[in-house]
């Protein structure tokens, strides 16, 4: 391995060094930040609510997408009245919470970061010290925590547009009848093993990971216009890296 080759290992191990690190900091702030209660409402808010639009009009076009695929491979076999479970199991088991995780990490995310940075920049964050106020526990632990609770929920959201998206094209346009998709389904899906494990389990640690790498990349960014501007894109790729290597590792335990 080169030398160069060796800086980039040395350099990512130290980020994700630091970034564990960061964690247990904001860990210990969390019972500070309890005081601040109403700001973390707000960033769920913001990081929450604000993302539903995207976060289900992708998840229709993608259980729309879905039905279309899955019916025409499923045609091959005789098999079309098995297009409803075989939507709701990908939905539900990997591409709900993958790509909720995903555009979480590209429209919150980045968002975070750049506020964050921002901060940093125009030195608001040195102004809280200076006025004893805890920007750990004011500003880094609200947007973490609003991250962890609200990327479940638009997981929840993803998955239902999915199945519906794929019960308009299956049912509505494809002609399937609408009692086999929704028996056939029913039958299949497992409460545990695909909503609590596959979109509520995978959904809440994908929220720890993207919030926690948005958090630390604003936190520990330059103060710099360039700074914050890289900051925002190692945020996306960082994320999109730790969403699809933690989303291989988890399925290995819970299949």
């Amino acid at each position: 391995m080169t030398a160069k080759g060796d800086n980039v290992v040395i350099r990512s191990l130290t980020q994700i060094g630091a970034c564990g690190l960061f964690l247990l900091t904001i860990l210990a702030a969390v019972p500070r930040s309890l005081r601040h209660g109403r700001e973390t409402v707000r960033q769920i808010w913001f990081v929450g609510a604000m993302s539903l639009t995207i976060v289900m009009t992708c998840g229709l076009f993608v259980g729309m997408v879905l039905g279309l695929q899955l019916y025409d491979v499923l045609s091959i076999f005789g098999g079309t009245s098995a297009t409803g479970t075989v939507v709701a199991i990908a939905i539900y088991r990997e591409l709900g919470p993958v790509v909720t995780a995903l555009l979480f990490a590209g429209r919150a995310g980045t968002s975070v970061t750049a506020e964050i940075g921002l901060m940093r920049a125009t030195d608001q964050l040195d102004a809280m010290e200076m006025m004893a106020v805890d920007p750990i526990a004011y500003v880094a632990v609200p947007r973490f925590l609003a991250g962890v609770v609200a990327l479940p929920l638009l997981g929840v959201v993803f998955c239902a547009m999915g199945v519906f998206g794929g019960h308009l094209v299956g049912v509505t346009w494809l002609g399937i009848d609408n009692g086999t998709f929704w028996s056939n389904m029913t039958a299949t899906v497992d409460v545990h093993k695909d909503i609590v494990n596959g979109v509520l389990l995978k959904s809440f640690a994908f929220g720890i990971v993207v919030s926690l790498i948005a958090v630390f990349q604003g936190y520990t960014t330059p103060p710099t216009s360039e700074g914050v501007a890289y900051a925002t894109t190692r945020t996306v790729v960082a994320s999109s890296i730790a969403i699809l290597a933690l989303d291989f590792v988890l399925t290995s335990f819970l299949i």
